[in-house]
């Protein structure tokens, strides 16, 4: 049974550098276009489009398999893609230049192929060599410490339209020979392209790295950038059991880049949360360090009716300000400088909401913020909590075990948690009906109600 006219598959998987592959032959051009292709002539309803693992026939790649008729197509260039689109996919006319119907050639290289895999890995393993994927891990680093250093150096606006390396150092102070090592592994990396001295930004970098481009991301990236040097002290941390201070804490700067890093991951999740818990009842909302202000800025363009607070430290607020005020909401949103740890939160809210703030602090302080919060609530009010939630043994979600260092390196006391403890801790504040509300993405809800 095929639930599509047309099923595709084509193999994009990932081998060493150097060894023989359809990416390396360049499959993930080929796929992008046929999803470009197959969007601008109608046929997404008719067409199915899969990427796969290795077929075994990585000298001849790009490979990739139509079925239902079962037809190969090798040495496929992204240059190919409208004809075999237009040709195979909408006329059901196969591309005969690019078939590849010698089966008994096809098994042999594929079986071929696999005995060679199989007896490679056997030497390997006797060889007590260590296996590719702990190898990646261990130096997973380099490759994200690459982009960090250009987005520290701003190497990407200093790029331009295109220019060499001694032109793109002199712009950003640095050296002309380590600039170009740097800019050589950026193209690498495919974040930069060359040709002759003269490199250029790829449509990706050019979109999200330069200053002044609509989607910059530069400046929230930066939070990162800090972040890494947070985790460099990671084995201290491990030791002493809290962060280690570093010259990087506290800035001007680390919070601009900080507040920034916060509303480049909430402004699209924003909608989300507002949509999941509803405006419904909701005239009041004190927001708990609401930083730049996105689930507050979203609660007001939803409900006209709305009024929110933000409550957030004196330093953060000048920049909460611009968000909102750039947001058009400054009538429905007001601020507020304080402790969310001290200082009393007022009363009669409907929804007190603590957004990417539970991490922050241990467990006797969130179960104060909740007992007080608990108080500040008018009645059917709901306290919500959204953060990257545990499991009850807690070795995941991934994202969250490895946040949870992350709080380590960065917080006196903070971690991540699981949803066993949310739900214990509200219930000990005097919520009931506590339950989670599942999100796309790597955080969730935890709602509670002050009955």
């Amino acid at each position: 049974m095929e639930p599509f006219r047309f099923h595709l598959f084509v193999c994009t998987q990932q081998k060493p550098e150097g060894v023989p592959s359809c990416p390396a032959s360049g499959s993930f051009a080929v796929l992008d276009e046929l999803d470009r292709e197959i969007q601008a002539r109608g046929l997404i309803r008719d067409v199915q489009l899969t990427t796969c693992g290795c077929m075994g026939l990585c000298d001849e790649g790009p490979i990739m398999v139509v079925y239902p008729a079962g037809v190969w197509y090798r040495r496929v260039h992204s240059s190919d893609v409208s004809e075999i689109v237009g040709t195979h996919l909408r006329d059901d006319k196969p591309v005969d230049r690019l078939i590849w119907n010698d089966a008994p050639a096809m098994k042999a290289m594929s079986v071929e192929h696999g005995e060679k895999f199989r007896a490679a890995i056997a030497v390997r393993d006797k060889a007590g060599m260590l296996p590719d994927r702990l190898d990646q891990m261990i130096r997973g680093y380099m490759p994200s410490r690459c982009i960090l250093t250009a987005l520290e150096l701003d190497i990407f606006t200093a790029v331009g339209e295109g220019t060499n390396a001694e032109q793109i150092g002199t712009k950003i102070h640095a050296n002309a020979r380590a600039a170009g090592m740097l800019l050589n592994a950026l193209v690498a990396l495919g974040v930069l392209s060359k040709s002759g001295d003269v490199y250029q930004n790829t449509p990706e970098s050019a979109r999200f790295f330069v200053q002044g481009s609509k989607d910059n991301h530069r400046n929230g990236l930066l939070h990162t950038a800090n972040i890494w040097h947070r985790w460099s002290t990671l084995t201290d941390s491990v030791r002493r059991g809290t962060r280690i201070p570093i010259d990087r804490d506290n800035t001007p700067e680390w919070t601009d880049n900080f507040i920034a890093g916060m509303q480049r991951n909430a402004k699209d999740r924003a909608p989300l949360v507002v949509k999941n818990l509803g405006t419904a009842g909701v005239r009041r909302i004190l927001d708990l360090g609401g930083g730049s202000g996105a689930y507050s800025i979203a609660f007001a363009k939803a409900c006209p009716e709305v009024h929110c607070e933000i409550l957030d430290v004196p330093e953060v607020l000048p920049l909460t300000a611009e968000y909102v005020s750039k947001a058009g909401v400054l009538a429905q949103v007001s601020l507020r400088a304080g402790d969310m740890l001290h200082d009393d939160f007022g009363s009669g809210y409907d929804l007190i909401m603590l957004n990417a703030i539970c991490h922050m602090f241990s467990e006797e302080q969130n179960r104060d913020v909740f007992r007080r919060a608990r108080q500040a609530l008018a009645p059917n009010g709901r306290l919500v909590v959204q953060d990257f939630i545990l499991n009850a043994d807690k070795t995941g979600p991934q994202h969250a075990a490895l946040f949870a260092l992350n709080m380590l390196v960065a917080t006196d006391a903070g971690a991540s948690y699981s949803e066993v403890e949310y739900v214990s801790w509200m219930k000990a504040a005097g919520f009931t009906e506590v339950c989670r509300i599942n999100l796309p993405g790597p955080s969730d809800l935890i709602v509670g109600l002050a009955k």
